[in-house]
């Protein structure tokens, strides 16, 4: 990413701005060209071929196929006086998927286990600023939500996912608003009671229900309060997982977990387990920057995939095309793509605009990357990107920052006054398009093993519409609680271990595979946890 520093100088580029009367360029490449020749996931090195489990033969992104086909961090011998706990449904994850998940199956009668890495809150779900997607307005239909979603993904997607989510877009709607939730309201005499609604990228229509420019905060803070007034729910925080539990038939029947505060290792053993980690832009694949929480290292999927589920789409990510790019400290921190919907403009260093902002986001992402690759972009301080026009914006509207409050405080914390100076922004790793693939009820092909929310794969082919992240976390976080409630073996008959393990591992041997890297990493590199160390657990001698 950064062997292209190379574009107009910050002065230059401002003074090109404001004396600009916002041509367009027309010289946008057709969009399979665009992606091919720009897009991250699109050049060379960016997959391979996995070589063994069940993805075998299957492309996937080399960074996280070194996780996939890795060393686990614990032996049989560490589980030796490990701390045991049972629980109906044990739910691995403390974003808007895990609370979804585990709220479902206690309203199905099971007694939930809910496995935090941080605390339950600390995930992406905070960062979507957005909103979400819901088809509930006079002039739409799920028919056409469906179409928007189906074509922003590329037609990848499973077609039974995308209609599933789109049809339980109105449900999930009522139910947060009956958690408390708040949402905007339209404006104007014969709008009383109505919600707000908004276009986004790839959509049809106005579609996007917010509240302000925070809704994924103010999601998750009535999943967090329901959860925590939930007698059923006992909330582990700081425990992050380490490796799923199997029986002898390959079911999946627990995880072992790791209390990072009492630094000692607890296997809970469930009838069934819900997925919900999140996703990897704590990798920073291909060295870029992400707008993800600190937790989001891929943990779920390397559990998973070791114990058999098969991915889809690996080599699929979205690189949000509004990310700061400047000051360097703050790189890659998420511009909300409501900024654009309210009618910004992106703007290259010549002061000309270069595409629609309300393309889909890979497209839009694709575009800033050529601007930047071209010469046309914005050079400050060695980092790169192009302007996001605040200034004309706020001028137009100055009740602007008062509906998108997020972008005041992110340009505050730039050192920039968004009413007379531009933000500088670049694409920033944003979200994981694919996953392990899931039935309709949020199951992988392993038994006892449901997913929901990033870690999946499936809903969203290979680009997803803004909006439809909150939807998915809701819609199948709910569908895979109440799953998995419903699920499994009598407690007293639950007996797992890692068998599931040593079989990737001889696996890996037969395939002449040698590989030194450990996982999960449960953290970015840039942490230095080492769980061996912290747990103080012994190597094994041979």
């Amino acid at each position: 990413m950064s062997e292209h520093i190379t574009g107009i100088d910050y002065q230059t580029a401002l003074a090109n701005l404001r004396s600009s009367d916002l041509t367009m360029r027309e010289d946008l490449p057709p969009q399979d060209e665009l992606l091919r020749r720009f897009h991250p996931d699109y050049q060379d090195g960016a997959r391979i071929k996995l070589p063994i489990g069940p993805n075998a033969g299957d492309y996937c992104h080399p960074e996280l196929a070194k996780l996939l086909i890795s060393q686990p961090l614990i032996n049989d011998y560490d589980l030796s006086g490990a701390e045991h706990l049972n629980t109906d449904v044990l739910v691995i994850g403390g974003g808007g998927a895990g609370a979804a998940a585990a709220l479902s199956a206690t309203e199905a009668g099971a007694r939930v286990i809910m496995a935090n890495k941080l605390r339950i809150g600390d995930s992406n779900t905070v960062m979507a600023e957005g909103g979400i997607q819901a088809a509930i307005g006079a002039d739409d239909s799920l028919q056409q939500h469906f179409e928007d979603t189906f074509k922003g993904g590329h037609h990848a997607a499973n077609k039974h996912l995308v209609a599933q989510m789109v049809t339980d877009a109105p449900a999930a709607i009522r139910w947060l608003i009956g958690l408390g939730m708040t949402f905007d309201l339209a404006k104007g005499e014969n709008n009383n009671g109505h919600l707000s609604r908004k276009r986004a990228g790839g959509t049809t229509v106005p579609r996007i229900l917010s509240y302000r420019d925070f809704t994924g905060l103010e999601m998750m803070r009535v999943l967090r309060e329901a959860v925590e007034l939930d007698e059923n729910i006992t909330q582990l925080n700081r425990h992050p997982a380490i490796e799923l539990l199997s029986d002898e038939h390959g079911r999946c029947v627990g995880a072992i977990l790791y209390d990072l505060e009492k630094r000692r290792l607890i296997l809970v053993h469930a009838k069934s387990v819900v997925l919900a980690t999140g996703g990897s832009g704590r990798l920073h694949l291909q060295g870029f920057a992400t707008s993800n929480h600190y937790g989001a290292t891929a943990d779920g999927l390397v559990m998973a995939y070791r114990i058999g589920a098969k991915l889809k789409d690996m080599d699929s990510f979205q690189y949000h095309p509004t990310g700061v790019a400047h000051p360097p400290h703050l790189a890659g921190a998420l511009i909300s793509e409501a900024v654009r919907s309210a009618g910004t403009k992106l703007v290259n260093g010549l002061g000309e605009r270069f595409v629609d902002e309300l393309l889909p986001r890979d497209v839009v992402a694709a575009a800033i990357l050529r601007e930047c690759r071209e010469g046309r972009g914005v050079v400050w301080d060695g980092q790169v990107g192009v302007f996001l026009d605040t200034p004309r914006l706020i001028a137009g509207d100055p009740d602007v920052l008062n509906r998108l409050v997020t972008l005041g405080h992110i340009a505050h914390k730039c050192g920039v006054n968004p009413a007379e100076e531009p933000v500088m922004i670049h694409p920033t790793l944003h979200y994981q398009n694919g996953g392990i693939e899931i039935d309709g009820n949020g199951e992988s092909c392993v038994e006892g093993l449901y997913c929901a929310g990033e870690v999946t794969g499936g809903i969203h082919g290979r680009n997803r519409l803004m909006g439809n992240a909150l939807l998915d976390i809701i819609s199948f976080g709910r569908r895979a609680g109440a799953a998995a409630a419903t699920s499994g073996l009598p407690l007293k008959k639950v007996r797992g271990g890692v068998g599931h393990v040593h079989n990737l591992q001889r696996e890996m041997t037969r395939a002449g595979l040698v590989s030194e890297v450990k996982a999960p990493v449960l953290y970015p590199n840039y942490g230095k946890f080492d769980l061996r160390e912290h747990a103080g657990l012994q190597e094994q001698q041979s």
